[in-house]
């Protein structure tokens, strides 16, 4: 039962990975694209490691750090892009 679960989140994630790639195919703007990329692949990234994380549980200390890392730095690289490609002052509330 755990090598099913195992298999059907590695197929998620997957899935994921793949389905976040169709919005690059489109004609909207690249901070889209590249939201809905990053978006994917992070999801895509956690159910593999969850996966990994059923298969292997001795390893869960470094897979779970990776889960951690993937959810921080995959959001908050999301936000830099997105701070970065917006004029100066156009984010400012007064």
């Amino acid at each position: 039962m755990i090598n099913l679960l195992s298999y059907l989140c590695l197929g998620i994630g997957l899935f994921f990975w793949y389905w976040g790639t169709l919005p690059l195919l489109g004609k909207r703007s690249v901070l889209f694209k590249l939201h809905s990329l990053s978006v994917s692949d992070t999801l895509g990234s956690i159910a593999i490691v969850i996966g990994l994380l059923l298969r292997i549980p001795s390893e869960w200390p470094l897979l779970v750090l990776a889960l951690v890392s993937l959810a921080l730095w995959n959001t908050m690289l999301g936000y830099v892009l997105a701070y970065c490609s917006t004029k100066e002052g156009e984010n400012d509330l007064s």
